[in-house]
């Protein structure tokens, strides 16, 4: 894998950790403030760019192999 590639990736991978913690935090609140509805979704797509970051680091660990 190119250093470039591998870069991107791990930024990308960081930046989702990112947005996937302010995700669970505004679904957090939301449920504070009896949003039901709001924390659902804040969590339901927090669940599910955890998965994609999950298949990412597994994607780096394969190439890292190589």
């Amino acid at each position: 894998m190119k250093p470039e590639t591998r870069e991107a990736l791990l930024k990308a991978y960081a930046q989702l950790h990112q947005i996937i913690e302010d995700l669970y935090s505004a679904s957090q609140k939301a449920l504070e403030n009896n949003d039901l509805e709001d924390a659902s979704l804040l969590e339901s797509r927090a669940d599910r760019l955890y998965e994609e970051t999950e298949n990412l680091e597994f994607v780096l660990s394969e190439l890292e192999e190589r």
